[in-house]
């Protein structure tokens, strides 16, 4: 009988403190060494054949402070034959193997990502075929004592059909913190001392690959036959930033194999194993595998439960094993800037503005000082923010930047730059402020966070300064300059994440000025419609102040991002509700290929409707209430999961609108 130790095993201990190298720690840890060097001449088994079936996720994560879920780029699923024969040798085999691009990407694995890990490492551990992590020592080889320190955790019980199962956490960190290392927890059989489950990051010094943010690996090990403890399931996630600028977006390989069918005892041949340890069937052969569903709903089969195992929690635990140790292989100093619209940018209250910063953290990743500066050739005015953040979501700032009137940007920042730029069309109005903030941000559970904030600022109006290629810039609209105090409570639900069947997300912010209130919301919900890959996206925008709302906080609708029949910010103020609601579907398109990238034969058609209200307005400002409710009737393409082109007419106002742009997910970068 076998035995899923992750279904049941508790990954953390909740002891408070941690008794590093006692006496029971330091004698299971030398047994569980002792195991492993027995079962490496254990004649019992001799060898054995198993199956594996595995997905690779390449996948891209965006965003200020990379807090919002990854966004699938490529999907590859592989079934592998797998060998191993007394006392170390392996030997796997890819039979079938398929994959889907939602980006082009010319993405190539090593060779040791397409297949799953045999013996726990053995003695040393090796990634990316040694490009990755190279010769790291297993603190269960001969010798980890020496360079390990051990502390016991939960013990949990697991009820088998022959005999009940205590598993004893045993967690593990280096002696030597600025050597190459694991940090983690090993779950070990407190009978036989057998390794059930490894759960781990590494030391900064394992990283070669100087683009390595982390490396979190779990492998769980399942009882078969009531006394072999071999590898059932294992899950692997890479994680990537660029070396050269720290901007918010990252790379993720994220691997999840299944491993069963075991044949023990073959009589399999030495011959068998030479060669490389991981092969390939001819292409024909592998790409003639008999899948026994399309690979869109198998990806769909396995995202749920990689969401929900995302190694956050690893990497959590291991934090608390490693203290106030740093565990990121970036550099601790670097040029930093949260987008590229940071660094130069066009519209028409600064004309072209330049900028740069530099991101400093401390040796343990405890804090962070991002500073940034920028200068606008029209307006000839210098603004900046310098930010101390903490690792437990403090953060204090002090600020002079320009802002958008709206709560949400409605076009993708670069290309709004070239649209102003090159048409006179800017997408945004604009006020200065200058302040000091202070906020904190808590996690609820794997998805959710709240966020506090309280600032005071001075706000002033801006006129226009700068002049496009072609076209006219219009008038930008003048606020209540002054000084402000405000706090402002927000509570998160963030999205599901990369292929998704279901969607729930959304925030909801209470904001209190010194003379008004202001609530405001947004959220969306995806379902599925029918049997294939069509979707139903509804989202809901809202807002609602009281009075004397300031007019940089109105709430404004129209035009591109909003209603897109009819003109650009018509509509605005105290009051505002949008409902959008659009079915998504892809059809079949045109593949194309460069070299090794491709993309995929499917365009996403997007029929849509869209509500608008508004009401209450503020005096002295150029938005209006909407003569009742707004309507637009639209068509959306999205290409790629990366462009989106639009059409809507305006019910009341008879016109057609086109407008293109960047999907969503890329705003926060650009």
């Amino acid at each position: 009988m076998r035995w899923s130790a992750a279904l049941l095993l508790v990954l953390a201990s909740r002891a408070p403190a941690q008794d590093w190298n006692s006496d029971s720690a330091l004698a299971l840890a030398r047994r569980a060494i002792e195991r492993r060097a027995q079962t490496a001449v254990d004649t019992v088994l001799r060898d054995y054949k198993a199956q594996a079936h595995g997905f690779l996720f390449f996948l891209g994560q965006f965003g200020e402070g990379l807090t919002e879920p990854p966004r699938l780029v490529k999907a590859d699923q592989l079934e592998l034959e797998v060998y191993w024969k007394a006392p170390a040798l392996s030997k796997q085999r890819v039979i079938g193997w398929r994959d889907r691009a939602e980006l082009p990407t010319d993405i190539n694995y090593h060779r040791d990502h397409l297949g799953i890990v045999q013996n726990n490492f053995g003695s040393a551990i090796r990634l990316g075929e040694g490009d990755e992590v190279r010769d790291v020592p297993h603190p269960l080889a001969p010798g980890g004592i020496d360079l390990y320190d051990f502390a016991l955790g939960d013990t949990t019980a697991i009820e088998l059909s022959q005999r009940a199962v205590r598993v004893v956490a045993l967690r593990v960190r280096p002696k030597n913190f600025n050597g190459a290392a694991i940090v983690g927890t090993l779950f070990v059989d407190a009978t036989s001392a057998e390794l059930v489950r490894m759960a781990f990051d590494f030391t900064p010094k394992a990283y070669l690959d100087p683009q390595l943010e982390d490396v979190s690996i779990v492998l769980d090990n399942a009882l078969w036959e009531g006394r072999f403890w071999l590898p059932y399931r294992q899950e692997v996630e890479i994680r990537r930033r660029a070396t050269w600028l720290d901007i918010p977006a990252r790379g993720i390989i994220r691997g999840r194999w299944e491993i069963d069918g075991y044949l023990f005892n073959l009589g399999l041949a030495m011959s068998w194993f030479r060669g490389e340890e991981i092969t390939f069937l001819p292409k024909a052969q592998r790409d003639s595998f008999p899948w026994p569903v399309p690979l869109s709903v198998a990806i769909q089969d396995v995202a749920e439960p990689v969401r929900e195992n995302d190694l956050q929690h690893v990497r959590a635990e291991v934090s608390r094993i490693a203290g106030r140790r740093a565990l990121s292989g970036l550099k601790r100093q670097r040029l930093g800037a949260r987008a590229l619209s940071e660094l130069v940018r066009v519209n028409r209250v600064e004309g072209l503005a330049a900028g740069a910063g530099v991101v400093w953290r401390t040796p343990d990743d405890g804090f962070e000082i991002r500073g940034l500066g920028s200068y606008g050739f029209g307006d000839r005015s210098g603004k900046g923010i310098i930010a101390l953040t903490s690792a437990d979501g403090l953060e204090l700032a002090a600020y002079r930047q320009v802002r958008d009137i709206a709560d949400a940007p409605v076009v993708a920042p670069l290309l709004n730059s070239i649209a102003a730029q090159e048409f006179g069309d800017d997408y945004g109005d604009y006020y200065r402020a200058t302040g000091v903030r202070f906020g904190v941000r808590v996690g609820i559970g794997t998805r959710g966070e709240w966020h506090f904030v309280t600032a005071r600022e001075h706000v002033a109006s801006l006129a226009v300064r700068a002049t496009p290629a072609t076209g006219r810039y219009r008038p930008n609209p003048s606020v209540s300059d002054g000084n402000y105090s405000t706090a402002a409570l927000t509570v998160r639900r963030r999205s599901e994440g990369f292929a998704v069947r279901r969607d729930v997300a959304g925030e909801v912010t209470l904001e209190f000025g010194e003379r008004y209130t202001r609530l405001s919301g947004s959220a969306h919900l995806l379902v599925p419609v029918g049997a294939g890959l069509s979707r139903l996206l509804t989202r809901v925008q809202f807002g609602l102040a009281t009075h004397d709302l300031p007019p940089h906080r109105t709430f404004l609708l129209g035009g591109r991002g909003t209603l897109l029949g009819d003109g650009f910010r018509d509509w605005g103020g105290r009051r505002a509700a949008l409902l959008h609601i659009e079915w998504r579907t892809p059809v079949p398109f045109i593949r194309l290929s460069a070299g090794p990238a491709r993309t995929p034969g499917t365009i996403t058609l997007a029929p849509y409707a869209a509500w608008g209200w508004t009401a209450k307005p503020i005096a002295l400002t150029p938005w209006r209430a909407t003569p009742g409710t707004r309507v637009t009737l639209g068509l959306g393409a999205e290409w790629l999961g990366l462009f989106r082109l639009e059409a809507g007419y305006g019910v009341q106002t008879r016109q057609f609108h086109a407008a293109f742009d960047v999907a969503r997910d890329f705003w926060d970068i650009l």
